[in-house]
């Protein structure tokens, strides 16, 4: 694995226990996991199946329909951090006003 032996992954292992701490180590799994099973959710729904590659329009169709990758992690940003969306909902009322200055 990387070319690292049991040794140096046993004084890997102890020196993050140290600095995290045994409390967090099983919460930074869980949001490590979390994460990986969202991309992979996210990568499912933007790969084609063999039933849209055979058949090009309902494909286009999907592709009108569904929201960019980009647009769904920023979904999941909104969703997930509570003061993103005030941010982002204050960064829009001065984009306006900015237009009705100019």
């Amino acid at each position: 694995m990387f070319g690292l032996g049991p040794t140096e992954l046993i004084i890997i292992a102890v020196i993050i226990l140290l600095i995290f701490g045994a409390k967090r180590i099983p919460e930074i799994g869980k949001g490590l996991g979390g994460a990986i099973k969202e991309f992979k959710k996210v990568k499912e729904e933007l790969s084609p199946t063999e039933k849209q590659v055979e058949t090009g329009k309902k494909d286009e169709e999907k592709e009108k329909k569904t929201p960019t990758l980009e647009a769904k992690v920023a979904d999941k940003v909104l969703e997930q951090v509570p003061g993103v969306k005030k941010v982002m909902d204050v960064k829009k009322k001065a984009d306006k006003i900015k237009e009705i200055i100019s």
